[in-house]
């Protein structure tokens, strides 16, 4: 009985919130956009995105 009241008050896993996980790629693709200079390809993609999403 202990063992699944401890299992349920635990913090769930497998999934993180889509600002933290937005936050954690951020960093990483800017490096990427630097070293290879492609911004001209993200503002591309980013622009289909939005055009695709309605914006």
């Amino acid at each position: 009985m202990a063992y699944t009241a401890l299992r349920t008050t635990s913090r769930p896993t497998g999934r993180r919130h889509p600002l933290v996980a937005t936050a954690m790629v951020l960093p990483l693709a800017a490096l990427l956009v630097v070293v290879f200079g492609g911004w001209e390809a993200v503002v591309t993609q980013a622009s289909s995105v939005g055009v695709m999403l309605g914006r």
